[in-house]
């Protein structure tokens, strides 16, 4: 029997009402976060949340699995006295956002979807994602994936905010080989979400980095059309990682569709 671990959880933002979730990217924590959440006005209530294996959350038992991701997020949440929220997600966390909203779309009143994809890896992807996987765990290291912040980063920033690559490479040298092998066999065995998004009732907010070369903009433009309800926010001057590059620009798409999930209530 598969025991779903209780996650480590942040609160990032005072406030009231329904709270804002947010999940992390790989291979990072609630973190990266943190600088989106202070931008963010005044009242509302903001949740980070480790992802399994990430941060200071523990993968004990659990399958490789988004799926039991999202599980451990909603019951972590549920014991803490959430009945609903919005959640938002970074690359990986939209993944399990998506999740999320697949198995428990009655919780998840907005969806925010940051960077990210709802389609499946392809062949190519899911077999780098096994051997990275491999080798986190064979030789007991997280030297595959020191390379990322050059990838996640746009050009803007690495040329112009030199401050985030010794960042985002701080954030993952903190992580471990077991929680780095976990994500990467979880985010490999991931299916095609995109019927997700044309069953769900709530708003969605889709936001994308022009720079972004892992999930371009017509990864974007693939979950507004498929969305009943979405907006698009470009963000300028920034990659992958537009939460930490622009962290004003992403809040502000962010308190959006909280306002509209607030509006609907």
């Amino acid at each position: 029997m598969t025991t779903t671990p209780t996650l480590a959880t942040y609160a990032l933002r005072d406030g009231a009402g329904v709270p804002l979730v947010l999940l992390h990217g790989f291979p990072l924590d609630h973190r990266m976060w943190v600088a989106t959440a202070q931008a963010l006005p005044e009242g509302i209530r903001t949740i980070g949340v480790d992802l399994p294996g990430q941060g200071h959350s523990d993968v004990g038992g659990l399958p490789e699995s988004l799926d039991d991701a999202a599980e451990a997020v909603y019951r972590t949440l549920r014991d803490q006295g959430e009945g609903n929220a919005v959640v938002a997600g970074l690359s990986m966390g939209g993944y399990v956002a998506l999740a999320l909203a697949e198995r428990h779309p009655g919780f998840v009143h907005g969806i925010g979807l940051v960077d990210t994809k709802s389609t499946a890896d392809s062949e190519e992807a899911r077999a780098n994602r096994l051997r990275i996987a491999d080798e986190a765990v064979n030789d007991q290291t997280i030297a595959p994936v020191l390379s990322m912040p050059a990838k996640l980063l746009g050009p803007t920033s690495i040329l112009e905010r030199r401050n985030l690559f010794p960042a985002v490479e701080a954030w993952i040298r903190a992580q471990s080989p077991t929680g780095v092998a976990w994500a990467q066999r979880a985010m490999a065995a991931r299916p095609d979400r995109t019927r997700v998004l044309e069953e769900y009732d709530g708003p969605v907010a889709v936001v994308v980095g022009a720079e972004d070369k892992i999930t371009p903009l017509a990864e974007a433009e693939h979950m507004v059309h498929a969305a009943r309800d979405a907006t698009l926010t470009v963000v300028p001057n920034a990659g992958h990682m537009s939460a930490v590059e622009e962290p004003a620009a992403v809040a502000a798409a962010l308190a959006r569709l909280h306002r509209r999930v607030t509006h609907r209530a």
